[in-house]
């Protein structure tokens, strides 16, 4: 069943299909709290009429949103079926928008169901509370629409038809990735960030995992370098594979577990990568992890009136173009309950909450791992087998037991558990677990240490 107004605003109702009446509520509503608009429905007589083409409308919204100025970013119109046949569809317009709009030089907001021009002083204070540049809808210097990698903006379109039917042009341009200047199509920076063959340097996650609690010269580091939608999904499988694992019984069988809820991590990361500030170079993302716990930084401060302190219950984005985008890929959720469901998440894992910091210059994040609370188990007897299997030798069996306990391990290490065998021995030992892709090296020379993979 559809639940008109998801981010617990009031769902305003209008069947206008005109494209400037259409955008007169749209300005209204994203200059106010949002809402949501349904169409079908008579707001005189309270009863549905129905539409008998929702895509005729979808393109009537689309219209209306290309309108306002600037261009209004979407979710989706979700068509809605109900109970008595007819159709109905319904357009959210988000709350914590980053501009001030204006529909041919007038300045609307919503009062109670109503559009009102608004006041010189309500003006002037939206025109505080909002930025009125943002990076991400100005067109890219220098580049063109063929600086844009046609297999993933290929893919993205799928994933919006039919619900958004058009050229690509048209709709990379509803969706803020392209503007439309001196008879050329240019991409956006966002478009850039998201679907360039080469991103710009912002788009750089730093991924560093140190085996303690504090920086040392013993750590593993991997450097991200591609548009957003597939670093978000590279930080993701590098940290899941750095996690530590552990294992407990489950009744007759055996359950593996690794210390962080994987999606409070995902959230983590789509939260530093969706909200950093784009307009800052000269540092990337960081996320790096400790014993005990990740730290996600991200370049730029909270945004509009978010603060540490409002942060779980405020919404405000900086970005609505990438935030709608990784929206529409399913990797977030485009009404801002991301953090909340990172704070559920750890509280179901009986983690610490979240901690939020903001420093001089950028945000962070930092989830709280098990620690030494987390028991790494000795193998089962089954995985035991499957080495021998494999053929390695008892030497190499007892390393991977001893990883199992502890997070590392050297050639010195390596050699107190057999003594017996000469440094040349060892390193053939580890070399051919490297090989198997069982084990990780990390340093070198006399820094040299050995992680599971």
């Amino acid at each position: 069943m559809f639940r008109a107004g998801e981010s617990g605003r009031v769902a305003f109702k209008g069947n206008d299909l005109r494209p400037a009446k259409l955008a007169e509520t749209l300005v209204a509503l994203a200059n106010s709290e949002g809402g949501t608009l349904i169409l079908g429905i008579d707001p005189r007589l309270r009863s549905s009429s129905g539409l008998e083409d929702p895509q005729q409308a979808a393109r009537a919204v689309a219209d209306a949103a290309r309108l306002c100025n600037p261009p209004l970013v979407l979710p989706l119109p979700e068509e809605v079926r109900l109970t008595d046949g007819r159709r109905v569809l319904a357009v959210t317009v988000p709350d914590g928008l980053p501009h001030v709009y204006d529909l041919d030089g007038r300045y609307l907001g919503r009062v109670g169901t109503q559009n009102r021009p608004l006041s010189a002083e309500a003006l002037k204070r939206l025109f505080i509370e909002r930025g009125q540049i943002s990076y991400e809808t100005l067109p890219v210097r220098g580049a063109t629409y063929a600086d844009l990698d046609p297999e993933k903006v290929g893919r993205y379109l799928t994933v919006l038809r039919p619900g958004l039917p058009g050229a690509a042009e048209d709709v990379l341009r509803d969706r803020g990735c392209l503007v439309y200047q001196d008879n050329t199509w240019l991409p956006t920076n966002a478009g850039m960030l998201l679907f360039g063959r080469v991103p710009p340097r912002q788009a750089h996650l730093i991924l560093v995992r140190y085996a303690g609690r504090s920086p040392s010269d013993q750590f593993l580091s991997k450097e991200v370098f591609t548009t957003l939608p597939e670093a978000v999904q590279e930080a993701q499988l590098w940290l899941l594979a750095n996690m530590r694992k552990g294992s407990r019984l489950e009744g007759a069988g055996r359950e593996d577990f690794v210390e962080y809820p994987e999606e409070a991590v995902r959230e983590a990361i789509v939260n530093a990568v969706a909200h950093r500030d784009y307009s800052i170079e000269g540092e990337g993302i960081r996320i790096t992890m400790f014993a005990d716990r990740i730290e996600f930084y991200s370049p730029g401060r909270l945004p509009g009136h978010v603060t540490v302190d409002n942060i779980l219950d405020e919404r405000y984005s900086r970005n609505p173009v990438i935030v709608q985008v990784l929206a529409d890929l399913g990797m977030i959720e485009r009404l801002g309950y991301g953090i909340n469901r990172m704070v559920n998440l750890m509280a179901e894992w009986n983690l610490q909450p979240p901690v939020f910091k903001e420093t001089s210059a950028g945000f962070m994040v930092t989830l709280f791992g098990p620690g030494d609370r987390m028991v790494m188990q000795q193998p089962a007897r089954s995985d035991i087998e499957l080495w021998a299997r494999q053929g390695l030798n008892e030497r190499q069996i007892a390393a991977l037991r001893y990883l199992t306990e502890h997070e590392s391990i050297t050639n010195r290490e390596f050699r107190e558990l057999c003594p017996e065998v000469t440094d040349e021995t060892v390193r053939r030992d580890l070399a051919d677990l490297v090989d198997r892709n069982l084990i990780l090296k990390v340093g070198d020379k006399r820094a040299t240490y050995y992680i599971l993979k």
